[in-house]
């Protein structure tokens, strides 16, 4: 399947939505993101991997204050190989403190008939600059 302009148009903003519903804490709307059955990588957190959108909801729920303010997603990056179309992004979390964490967004997205969504999500934490590798100093 060839992505065709209005796809992309589709995927990016699937991919934008999710910072606006996550912010404005309208967590019934999860299934506008997210597949029946997405699996959710949150392995870099310590939190393993989150199967469906009620575990979604309910992880939200429990992080309670813990959730960032503010989503801002940057760098999207849509791919399609052998089938399967793939985003990358970007994510700056806004803590209500004022901290800031970066993050990347590996996900797979399927059409299904309400239109494109996340059925795997994989959540990067980034903490070292140059993706951690070791660097001389000038």
């Amino acid at each position: 399947m060839a992505l065709s302009a209005q796809d992309r148009i589709e995927i990016g903003d699937l991919i934008a939505l999710h910072g606006h519903l996550m912010d404005a804490g309208e967590l019934d709307r999860m299934d506008e993101l997210f597949t029946a059955g997405i699996t959710y990588d949150l392995n870099d957190f310590g939190s393993g991997e989150l199967r469906g959108i009620p575990a979604l909801r309910e992880a939200a729920v429990a992080l309670g204050d813990g959730n960032p303010v503010g989503h801002h997603i940057t760098n999207v990056v849509i791919t399609e190989t052998d089938g399967a179309v793939r985003v990358r992004s970007k994510g700056i979390g806004i803590h209500a403190d004022g901290s800031s964490r970066s993050v990347e967004y590996d996900d797979t997205v399927v059409r299904e008939a309400a239109g494109w969504r996340i059925s795997y999500r994989r959540v990067i934490l980034h903490g070292a600059p140059l993706g951690g590798r070791v660097t001389k100093s000038a």
